[in-house]
């Protein structure tokens, strides 16, 4: 059971794929984690990732790719595993597929998150973070009590560079560009399966349930 979770920014590809991998018993592989948890260590690859990630640029390919394939070799992704944030690009992509065809194993299906570009900004323009506790706010799903006001220590709440409406739409037009190949590479090795990503989230859950492969069980 080796599955990618695919979707932009806001499509909630995180809280899915954490649902698919305690669902299902397999690993939940997130390329963000893993870059953290190499910078917190100080080893080689995190000393390197964290060179482009301090000035704000993508961590390279090469880079990138190195990672995952150590963290998929793992023992706990002897019974399966779900990316997610990974491959981002074309190139990530057949440098998974070559490496898991060395090991005789491929990805059984990629599912696609698909959410209209407005319901993305809407879901990420609508966050704000208390400048004391860092505790997060969504002024339509979790809004505060007070607003501007943390509930919990009552600091200001503000709203990160990344997360200004004109920031988050050049983020999703930067991730369709650098997408779109990689759906068409999935859709044509016959992997690809379309998920509608807008709405509640049980009924997303719902939806993936459904896309899987014929035989999987949830626990």
């Amino acid at each position: 059971m080796r599955f990618v979770l695919l979707g932009a920014p806001g499509s909630g590809k995180g809280t899915q794929a954490g649902v698919i991998s305690e669902r299902l018993g397999i690993a939940h592989v997130a390329s963000g984690d893993l870059f953290r948890e190499a910078v917190t260590r100080g080893d080689e690859l995190g000393r390197q990732a964290k060179s482009y990630m301090e000035k704000g640029f993508l961590v390279p390919d090469e880079l990138t790719i190195r990672m995952i394939l150590e963290r998929i070799v793992a023992p706990d992704c002897a019974k399966g595993f779900i990316l997610d944030g990974f491959p981002r690009t074309l190139e990530q992509a057949t440098a998974l597929d070559r490496a898991l065809g060395e090991r005789g194993e491929t990805i059984d299906r990629v599912f696609y998150i698909k959410v209209a570009t407005e319901e993305l900004v809407r879901r990420l323009s609508g966050r704000f973070i208390c400048r004391s506790c860092q505790t997060p706010y969504h002024l339509v799903s979790s809004p505060p009590k007070v607003e501007g006001r943390c509930d919990l220590c009552s600091g200001e709440l503000y709203q990160r560079p990344d997360d200004l409406p004109e920031t988050v739409r050049k983020r999703i037009e930067v991730y369709f560009e650098e997408t779109a190949p990689l759906i068409d590479y999935y859709k044509e090795a016959g992997k690809l399966v379309e998920i509608n990503g807008e709405g509640e989230i049980g009924g997303i859950g719902e939806r993936l349930i459904a896309a899987l492969p014929q035989g999987l069980k949830w626990e």
